[in-house]
């Protein structure tokens, strides 16, 4: 661990590496104005863009923080949103805007309120959109579709085979949608009649027109499907296997048939699975070929031509079902040993033991093109250095249905890896005008996690933190495999990295970000050029370097800046001065 001084005196190099990002400042929505009232219900909602975002999230509730009406939906970059429903009536409606960012924690901003008007008509009336009025050939299996009724609470839905009937569907509230899925699929070549009537508290809406829609033909019958696991050909297949299979686009549902002969049905016949595409077989013998056909079907009928296909069973080292206990029951030993480990460099050699069931072991190191070397038939072996590894556990037995003895492998490839302690990068700090966003980058073989102000925790997952001062404030990160942790105290971020001294109003101007560092007074600053020029003397409470000297504007290069502390200490740094 580097001590404070030795730290601060490299910062030249530490700071130097910090990437140059910009603030980002939130955004709130200015359309309706906060605050506003009698908005209207069918109002889009607006905001400035932000520079350098990549995309927007937005909230609307009828609490502060409330997502009752849209919760958290992206809206990629745009800066205009529409309620696809609408608004609620006569309602105080909270919007938030958060913005999101590629491998960054979203910033929440500010939440904007205003209020509805009150409505006190009915809704006017609505139009279908799927199938449109008139529509011919419409599917079976087709959803309605309507737009929406701004000020409406639902909608009643009539549908009959008639002008004006509702034998199918009479006065029936869809609710606050704009979708509804018939239970069953229409019938076809028939004509149907729609109507829709939106409706809020202050009635329903008068003179909706009617609109009519005719389906089409049944249909064909599906096309045959294929297995997916086991595949065709399949070996060693489990003796419980789940079976699956391929769906089919117009398929209702799946007849299975399994049998240990081309056409037979011993094991299951002509089973109806409904419209799934997986079943779980209990208890295939071993040494067991099975042939499988399924064959869909739909309202027109069943698939037709369907063939069988076939896999093997396993010679009998299960998983199966005891018939006698009943109880699941393997021969494959167990190998109670992780797939991947990450050791610290300092804890090689490392003692690897797969000692439990199994009656033998074979252990291998993979080679760079995948070829196996032997290390040795012990249950454990010595590892002296990262790599991939592989173990071969077996137990020889017998099962019921096959005299024959089996051979149980269990095979486990092990991947070692070196962890070691994590090396500060970067160190990215974002003014948010209020709080500071703190990011930092680390390289090593580690798997890492972060703390602020502990090192007893708590730690997470992301290098990133908002912080409100970096002053006296020591960030830790720690290895997960218990390789180390690197200490990287945040005070020299009082330091800017940068500057633009270009007439904008923003960077204009280098000086310490306060006047103090540790809770130490900084007396004064010195800036010099890389030759080691004094440029200029400031005073950390007032101004600061306009990148000039005796009146001349400075190139854009890296400066330095020396930091006298009440103390005696001296802080030294360098920043970049851009044009």
């Amino acid at each position: 661990m580097k001590i404070l001084f030795q730290i601060f005196f490299s910062a030249f190099f530490l700071l130097a590496s910090i990437p140059l990002g910009h603030a980002q400042t939130c955004t709130r929505i200015t359309s309706p104005a906060d605050g506003a009232v009698n908005v209207p219900l069918d109002t889009s909602l607006t905001w400035p863009a932000v520079n350098g975002v990549t995309g927007y999230i937005i909230s609307i509730g009828t609490t502060p923080g409330g997502g009752e009406i849209v919760s958290n939906q992206a809206v990629g970059l745009s800066t205009t949103y529409t309620p696809p429903l609408g608004l609620p009536n006569n309602t105080t409606i909270y919007v938030r805007i958060s913005l999101f960012f590629f491998n960054s924690q979203d910033i929440q901003c500010a939440i904007t309120s205003f209020t509805t008007e009150n409505v006190t008509t009915p809704p006017p009336c609505t139009s279908i959109v799927n199938p449109t009025d008139g529509e011919t050939n419409v599917p079976l299996n087709t959803n309605l579709n309507w737009e929406v009724s701004i000020g409406s609470l639902g909608y009643f839905l009539s549908i009959g085979t008639s002008p004006g009937g509702s034998e199918i569907l009479s006065n029936f509230d869809a609710g606050n949608t704009l979708g509804y899925n018939p239970p069953t699929n229409l019938t076809p070549n028939t004509t149907y009649y729609v109507r829709i009537v939106p409706y809020n508290a202050n009635g329903s809406a008068s003179g909706c027109s009617e609109v009519s829609f005719t389906t089409g033909d049944l249909g064909t019958a599906p096309e045959c499907t294929t297995l997916i696991t086991p595949s065709n050909g399949a070996i060693n297949v489990a003796l419980s296997p789940e079976i699956r299979w391929n769906p089919v686009a117009n398929a209702t549902g799946y007849l299975v048939t399994i049998g240990t002969t081309p056409f037979g049905n011993d094991i299951l016949d002509n089973a109806d699975f409904g419209n799934t595409t997986s079943t779980l077989i209990l208890n295939f013998l071993p040494n067991v070929t099975a042939f499988v056909t399924i064959i869909p079907y739909n309202e027109a009928g069943e698939a037709t031509g369907c063939t069988w296909e076939r896999f093997s069973t396993t010679p009998g080292c299960g998983p199966f079902l005891d018939p006698q206990t009943g109880e699941e029951v393997s021969l494959f030993p167990d190998i109670d040993i992780p797939e991947m480990l990450a050791i610290c460099e300092d804890d090689f050699p490392l003692q690897l033991d797969a000692s439990g069931t199994a009656e033998g072991y074979r252990w291998y190191r993979i080679l760079p093109d995948n070829t196996e070397s032997f290390i040795s038939e012990n249950s454990g072996i010595e590892i002296n250095d990262a790599g991939n590894y592989r173990i071969v556990a077996f137990n020889t037995g017998t099962v019921f249905g096959n005299a024959d003895p089996v051979i149980c492998e269990t095979v486990q490839d092990i991947t070692i890896q070196f962890s070691e302690k994590a090396v500060v990068q970067n160190l990215q700090i974002t003014d948010l005008g209020g709080s500071l966003r703190i990011e930092v980058t680390v390289s090593g073989a580690g798997d890492y996690e972060y703390a602020i102000g502990s090192e007893e925790g708590p730690y997470q997952d992301s290098g990133i933190f908002l912080l409100e001062d970096t002053d006296g404030i020591t960030l830790y990160i720690r290895d997960k495999n218990g390789c180390g942790i690197t200490v990287q105290p945040l005070t020299a971020l009082l330091f800017p990295p940068f500057f633009t001294p270009n007439g904008d109003s923003v960077n204009d101007v280098w000086n310490i970000r306060k006047r103090s560092v540790n809770d130490v007074a900084v007396r004064t600053l010195h800036i010099f050029d890389r030759y080691g020029t004094l440029l200029a003397t400031l005073d950390p409470g007032q101004g600061g370097w306009d990148g000039t000297f005796n009146g001349n504007p400075m190139p854009s290069s890296d400066y330095w800046y020396a930091a006298f502390l009440e103390s005696g200490e001296v802080l030294k740094g360098n920043f970049t001065l851009k044009r």
